[in-house]
């Protein structure tokens, strides 16, 4: 992500909420701000279906972030 944002890709990251605290060390170690969105954990046992629910209830949230962080890119 901050080798994409280094080069004005504008980049949201999705993971778990099982990661949060692990995208927060990563953030200051690399000392980056990434922009993320967190989806209830685990997916890996989910269904196509399910999975697709998951990402039309997110989706929003996740365009939302992406627009801030293009815009923050174009400054």
């Amino acid at each position: 992500m901050a080798d994409l944002e280094s080069r004005g890709i504008p980049v949201v990251g999705i993971a778990t909420t099982e990661f949060i605290q692990a995208m927060e060390v990563q953030a200051r170690a690399l000392g980056t701000d990434p922009a993320y969105v967190f989806v209830p954990h685990p997916i890996q046992d989910r269904t196509n279906a399910e999975l697709h629910a998951l990402a039309d209830e997110y989706l929003d949230r996740m365009l939302k972030e992406l627009v801030s962080v293009s815009a923050v890119a174009a400054e």
